[in-house]
Parts: C-alpha cells; structure tokens; sequence
C-alpha cells in the first residue's frame, strides 16, 4: 500500500488526486500556492489542477459584508442584497412559498448559498433557491466525498466482526487513517480488520 507523501512532493495532478484530501488540507495548500481557497472540495481540487496546468486561479473580487435587511422579502429579492440566513425569518418564507409547514433547508440549497456568496454573485434571488429547492436549477452540488468518513464509521459498525470493540470509533479512526492514506478506495471493507490486525490490537 502506497502511503500519502506530503504535497510539496507531490508533482502532477495525476498523483495528488490518487489520495485522500480533507478539505482543510485542501485550502492550505491552495493558500500556500497563492491560489484561490474558497469553495468546496470539488471547486478546491480543480483549482490544484489548473495550477499543475500552469493556470493560477485567484479570488477575482473582494468580498463584501452582507449587511442584514428588514425589507419586505419576495422571490426577486437579491440573496445577497437581503442578507440570506438560515434562520426562522427565511424558513418562514420558503416555508410559506413551499407550503411545507416545517420546512427545512436541503444540502444543495446550503451548498448553493456557499457558493453564492463566495462568487459575491448579487444576480441571484430567491426565487432561484426556491428553483434549487424544487430541483428545476442546479447551481452547485454538495460535495458527497466529505461523506465518506462517515459512511466508513457506519459500516465499521454494521460489522458483526466488530462487535467486541469496546471503543469502536477509535478502532474505526484507526484503519480510515491507513485508507485516507493511501491510493484504494475509500472504504470500509471486513478485510481491514485482518490486514490491520496488528494495529488494531496495539491500540486495544
């Protein structure tokens, strides 16, 4: 098993996107090359590889402070001219424009404020979350891969084999390390608990 060199030794694309990157890690090192950090991992990973290609991505305009608005709020509001929040007061509007008595804000529609923001894209309304709500628009997508961790713990779990651990998260933590680590794929299979075996047992 190949194991994860450090990124300044890392010298293609090619071979940087064999590992396993947390986001964090991911916005360092976009810093350390003078490139463009904002974003999720998708939007992170291509700004790393258009910086193998020789193509510097950087923030092309400043952010600005979202100053909160108490005005009247309608589908043409800008989202970031009325200061979108999560909070109760834009829950119950989309909650009245989607008739869904507790309505809860879904992972693209948070994705998209994300992304939103951070493009200081003042063309986009409300009107066009509630089309991201509905599915009719796709603006960006939430990034599944930051799910993997969690979907690793979840099948450890589900595991008969693994009943005895008394401390299974650590146990779980111990072998995504060796996976996040290195070039397979990242997940859960029983054959981990073989191969890291001695790993295992050296931390019960």
């Amino acid at each position: 098993m190949t194991t994860r060199p450090p990124f300044a030794e890392i010298n293609s694309y090619q071979e940087c996107a064999k590992y396993y990157w947390y986001r964090d890690e991911l916005v360092q090192i976009c810093r350390q090359l003078g490139i463009s950090s904002a974003g999720m991992k998708n939007e992170l990973c291509h700004n790393i590889e258009e910086y193998f290609k020789g193509n510097r991505i950087v923030d092309s305009h400043p952010k600005h402070k979202i100053k909160p608005s108490n005005s009247t709020l309608s589908l043409n509001s800008g989202l970031i001219e009325c200061g979108f929040t999560f909070g109760p007061r834009f829950r119950a509007f989309f909650s009245e424009q989607t008739g869904v008595q507790n309505f809860k804000f879904n992972v693209d529609m948070v994705a998209t404020v994300k992304k939103v923001k951070e493009d200081n894209d003042t063309t986009f309304t409300l009107s066009d979350l509630l089309d991201i709500y509905h599915g009719r628009k796709t603006y960006t997508k939430y990034d599944n891969s930051a799910l993997q961790w969690n979907r690793f713990v979840k099948d450890f779990c589900a595991d008969p084999q693994t009943v005895n651990f008394h401390n299974k998260l650590k146990m779980a933590s111990l072998l995504w390390n060796e996976v996040r680590n290195s070039t397979r794929e990242k997940v859960y299979t029983p054959g981990l608990l073989t191969e890291f075996a001695e790993l295992l047992e050296s931390h019960k």
